[in-house]
């Protein structure tokens, strides 16, 4: 019998700040809907397929992080489709639905290279709970191998002390790059001035909370004007960064 999610942890979220991508793919609406409203309410960009041939438009254009997949589809199944998935050099991370329960069946599905297993019925928050897990590990996985700090289309190379934004390189003086490292660092988090003073001019700083609105400001000149606003004001708190 299918639960209703009771509760969850702080939203995860890809390592530029924006929502965890995740793909649903099965032939039974009803399902598929019933996980793409609990995924939302993880917090994550949860699209659907019906069948295997979807899917496949579906992966090449959103680049999903996770899968989940109903191995028993007309046409394209869930196995084939992974298949094409790995083969295609696709390492997300797959969790196969079906109702087949037998031990060889787990075994077929593991080893055709999914990451998890549940057959039907089953307990909308166990789901869940095994999304979020290989939703966390992906996503740690694709820090350690990146090794630029990105926020949607801006990226910031810590070694090279490079910064660019949609392909376009940005100068930046010395303290505007420990300014937006700093806000890069910490996505979507609220950073007041007091904090990013300490952080990025040190505690022995004479100065006031005025400087940062000036090198906020200096920052959205160079970056803000490529693009959608990237850096924002919330008002009587401090400053973050974030996608669109």
């Amino acid at each position: 019998m299918l639960a209703s999610v009771t509760s969850r942890p702080a939203p995860l979220a890809r390592p530029d700040g924006s929502p965890i991508r995740a793909l649903v793919v099965d032939d039974e609406a009803n399902l598929s809907e019933l996980l793409r409203m609990a995924l939302q309410n993880e917090g994550w960009d949860t699209r659907t397929a019906a069948s295997g041939q979807e899917a496949l438009n579906v992966i090449r254009d959103f680049e999903p992080d996770l899968m989940v997949l109903d191995v028993m589809m007309p046409g394209l199944d869930g196995m084939g489709l992974l298949a094409r998935v790995r083969t295609a050099g696709n390492d997300a991370p797959v969790l196969f639905l079906t109702a087949k329960d037998a031990v060889e069946d787990r075994i077929a599905g593991i080893s055709a290279g999914a990451d998890d297993y549940v057959t039907k019925p089953f307990n909308l928050e166990e789901v869940v709970v095994r999304l979020r897990g290989m939703a966390r590990r992906h996503v740690a996985a694709v820090a350690d191998a990146d090794p630029r700090l990105r926020v949607g289309d801006l990226s910031l190379d810590e070694d090279a002390y490079e910064v660019e934004r949609g392909g376009i390189p940005i100068k930046l003086t010395a303290r505007e790059f420990e300014l937006l490292r700093y806000l890069m660092q910490n996505p979507r988090r609220v950073l007041s001035k007091a904090q990013i003073l300490d952080e990025v001019w040190s505690y022995d700083f004479g100065g006031d909370g005025s400087v940062v609105e000036i090198y906020i400001s200096y920052l959205r000149k160079k970056i803000d004007t490529l693009g959608d606003p990237l850096i924002h004001t919330v008002r009587g708190v401090g400053y973050t960064i974030k996608a669109s």
